[in-house]
C-alpha cells in the first residue's frame, strides 16, 4: 500500500492513471499531453509500474500502457474500512433515536 500511496501522491501520475483507466496508450501518447520532458513521463511510468498501478505491453518498439485496478485493491479495502465503520456507527444512532422515540410514543 505504501507503494502505491507513494505513486498517486503525484498529480501527474494521477493524471496518467485516469488517462490510461479505459484506453490502452503508448508511452509516447501520454508524454505528448503533458507539458514535461519524455524523460520525466518516462519515470512516471516507471514508478506507476512498480507500484503496480499500470500494466507494460510491447508492440513492436513501442510501449503500451493500461491502468491495473487491482493495483489500488488493497488502499480501497483499507479506505473502505473507515466508511463501514462510519456507516455501521450512523446505523447504531439511528437505531437508538428510534428506539428512543418509540418509548416516547408510547
Amino acid at each position: 500500500m505504501e507503494a502505491t500511496l507513494r505513486a498517486i501522491v503525484e498529480p501527474r501520475r494521477r493524471q496518467i492513471l485516469a488517462m490510461v483507466r479505459t484506453n490502452e496508450l503508448s508511452a509516447g501518447e501520454i508524454a505528448a499531453r503533458f507539458d514535461v520532458t519524455w524523460p520525466a513521463i518516462s519515470q512516471h511510468l516507471s514508478v506507476l509500474r512498480g507500484a503496480g498501478l499500470v500494466s507494460e505491453r510491447r508492440s513492436g518498439t513501442r510501449r503500451l500502457y493500461r491502468a491495473r485496478p487491482e493495483g489500488l485493491e488493497e488502499l480501497r479495502a483499507f479506505l473502505e474500512s473507515f466508511w463501514d465503520e462510519r456507516l455501521a456507527a450512523l446505523k447504531r444512532e439511528a437505531e437508538r433515536l428510534e428506539e428512543k422515540s418509540d418509548g416516547v410514543d408510547r
